[in-house]
């Protein structure tokens, strides 16, 4: 009887809750009467809880909200946006952009006819808007916060059992925050190296080097990845002597070989040198500058190097010391990243991990990737990350965007394929602005056409990208991209153009 009542009930448009679910809601409706529900004390029981508010963890507390479950997110900073925000993405990109800006005054408007009796950079009002964009998108996600009902904790959170969190508050008190399901994005710190003492001032790392009161005439940067080469621009761009010193034999280790190559005579001519399979032995701080000792990698006759400022930029590390891990068994590897399986959960029921403490890309938007499907799996959805599909760029200019496999890697398969490949030369909106430097090579399967990957070295490479991201997400061939119309003139049709050459044979060249 009672289960026909129940179902015409459904039928008429009522919601019908099962005695379980019923006696559980009773349960948390009394728990509320018997606790104080202010914001940001955590005290109550939660459905989730991030620790660590950064790309990966405020947007998992943003999309767990928007799923129907409680939620609260922890962050030691107290300004929510992580590093990617506060000290790394954004601030970087304010300043590559700045720096761009004041680079082309000075070298190129008057090839447009727009002539500048003087130019001159006032560092401080260039820091001062890179400020004020951070601070505005911190705020803009306290907001998003608020509005999604998400609770927000500021201090250093610590696990003291799958389903407690213990938090050291900014404010100097300590809270426990309770959740059915614990989500650790802690993200990642820099990368040190052995005797070398980072103080932000003479030896800085990325952090420091974003503040910089005064433009250094010579900088050494340590790492020619990403942070290394994009923050050695800034600096470039603005009059450093740049010297970029790398262990490896070759810049950005993750980019294709060919694209690799035209990469590093662009920022050569740009006046940026490189010392690659070299080795940094230690450094004297003792004097007004920095000497810094070297020899090759393979070892042989050490080298001084004078600067007045050293960038250490030789990768990062998870962020996962002091998280009480150990004490409720959470495993990691060598590396300290936290072992998680395809549905981010670590090997301790209730507990998972996202982001830079995972294996995988250290990349803002995979965290974010991560994050959404992460909570989509605690709320009984499926999720879904494709590592080998994360796009991947590096924002100088010209900038660097790559999706899918390298040639190399593609050649380590054993596949047959075809490369296909456009020079922006060849583009008419490239050639009418002035900035055709770099080309377009996409790499496709020989029998089936299907993409592999997409290399792009131009002018906003990083908005170009991700017509070829969709491309392979969705396992197109290089024919599909061919034929679809593209705007003219646009710098996109070299994606076209190259897709042509991939299958068949270009237009314009």
């Amino acid at each position: 009887m009672a289960m026909a009542i129940a179902n015409l009930a459904r039928r008429k448009g009522y919601v019908v809750l099962s005695s379980e679910t019923l006696r559980y809601s009773l349960s948390l409706s009394l728990s509320s009467f018997s606790r104080s529900r202010g914001f940001a004390s955590g005290s109550d029981q939660n459905d989730v809880v991030v620790v660590g508010g950064g790309p990966g963890g405020y947007v998992a507390a943003i999309k767990a909200a928007q799923l129907g479950l409680k939620t609260t997110c922890i962050e030691k900073r107290g300004a929510l946006g992580g590093t990617c925000l506060n000290v790394g993405c954004i601030p970087s990109k304010a300043l590559l952009h700045s720096s761009h800006m004041y680079h082309e005054a000075k070298h190129s408007f008057a090839n447009h006819g727009v002539k500048v009796s003087s130019v001159e950079v006032d560092l401080a009002a260039m820091m001062g808007q890179k400020d004020k964009a951070v601070s505005n998108l911190t705020r803009g996600i306290e907001g998003l916060f608020k509005k999604n009902k998400v609770t927000y904790v500021k201090g250093y959170g610590k696990l003291v059992s799958p389903s407690e969190v213990s938090v050291d508050t900014l404010e100097g008190g300590n809270t426990v925050v309770q959740g059915k399901h614990i989500i650790i994005a802690t993200g990642s710190d820099v990368k040190s190296l052995p005797g070398v003492t980072i103080d932000e001032k003479k030896i800085v790392s990325s952090t420091g080097a974003l503040a910089l009161s005064e433009i250094p005439k010579r900088l050494i940067v340590i790492g020619a990845g990403y942070i290394g080469l994009e923050m050695g621009s800034v600096w470039g761009r603005l009059g450093s002597e740049v010297t970029v010193v790398e262990f490896a034999p070759d810049i950005v280790p993750t980019m294709d070989a060919e694209i690799r190559k035209q990469f590093q005579r662009s920022l050569e001519k740009q006046g940026m040198k490189f010392m690659l399979k070299t080795k940094v032995i230690g450094v004297d701080t003792s004097g007004d500058g920095v000497k810094l000792t070297v020899e090759p990698a393979a070892g042989g006759d050490q080298t001084t190097l004078e600067t007045d400022v050293v960038l250490v930029s030789a990768g990062r590390t998870p962020f996962t010391a002091g998280l009480g891990l150990d004490k409720i068994g959470v495993e990691t590897d060598k590396a300290g990243r936290i072992l998680v399986n395809e549905r981010f959960s670590t090997n301790v029921s209730g507990v998972y991990a996202i982001g830079d403490v995972i294996p995988g890309p250290m990349l803002a938007h995979k965290a974010e990737e991560d994050g959404v499907a992460c909570v989509e799996y605690i709320a009984g959805k499926v999720g879904h990350v494709d590592y080998d599909k994360v796009p991947g760029v590096v924002y100088t200019n010209p900038e660097v965007a790559y999706v899918g496999k390298t040639e190399e890697q593609v050649k380590a398969l054993g596949v047959e394929y075809r490369v296909g490949k456009f020079p922006f030369l060849a583009n008419s909106r490239a050639k009418a602005i002035d900035n055709a430097e770099g080309l377009v090579k996409i790499l496709a399967e020989k029998e089936t056409d299907k993409i592999l990957g997409v290399h792009i070295m131009a002018p906003n490479a990083g908005e170009l990208i991700h017509e070829a991201a969709i491309a392979l997400q969705y396992d197109a061939s290089s024919e599909d991209i061919a034929r679809v119309c593209h705007a003219h003139p646009t710098m996109s049709e070299a994606i076209k153009e190259a897709a042509m050459a991939t299958y068949d044979k270009p237009i314009h060249i």
